[in-house]
């Protein structure tokens, strides 16, 4: 058994909507990244290579990579678990937090969760996603971006 912990996080930027958890949620602005921009998935894809030793996501999926402009998250993470698989390892369970001001999460996270769950290869209930404000502290607390937290286990 091995424990993976990962971080993520991207500023406002223009757009009606952003991705978390592989779910579109409508929101007045959308993520600044080089692909979706999921702070969630991102977050989960550090967790999972950093148990397994692999490094993180940018020395996977480089953001000067233009292939991977605009990318759909969800595929960067199927490619992470495909990785673990080939060296012997499954996911285990997964706890993230995602840290947020708006847009309010708490409608989106059963969905977020059979979302991971699916590309995971592993049963939703295994997959805890919490949703918590900074109560106006920090970047995300003035609405200048959204941050995520997660930690992972994974076993031979």
């Amino acid at each position: 058994m091995r424990i993976g912990h990962g971080y993520d996080a991207h500023r406002f930027g223009s757009g009606d909507h952003v991705v978390l958890g592989g779910v579109a949620i409508p929101h007045d602005q959308g993520l600044i990244a080089h692909s979706d921009g999921d702070v969630l998935i991102h977050a989960l894809c550090d967790a999972l290579l950093g148990a397994a030793g692999l490094g993180d996501i940018g020395r996977h999926f480089p953001d000067t990579d233009p292939a991977l402009e605009g990318i759909d998250s969800r595929i960067l993470l199927r490619k992470v678990v495909d990785e673990l698989q080939q060296r012997g390892f499954k996911p285990g369970n997964v706890d993230a937090t995602v840290i947020t001001q708006q847009p309010r999460l708490s409608g989106h996270i059963e969905a977020m969760q059979s979302c991971l769950a699916e590309d995971l290869g592993i049963e939703a209930s295994l997959v805890n996603i919490k949703a918590t404000t900074t109560e106006k502290m920090g970047f995300t607390g003035r609405g200048e971006g959204i941050a995520a937290h997660a930690v992972v286990m994974i076993h031979a």
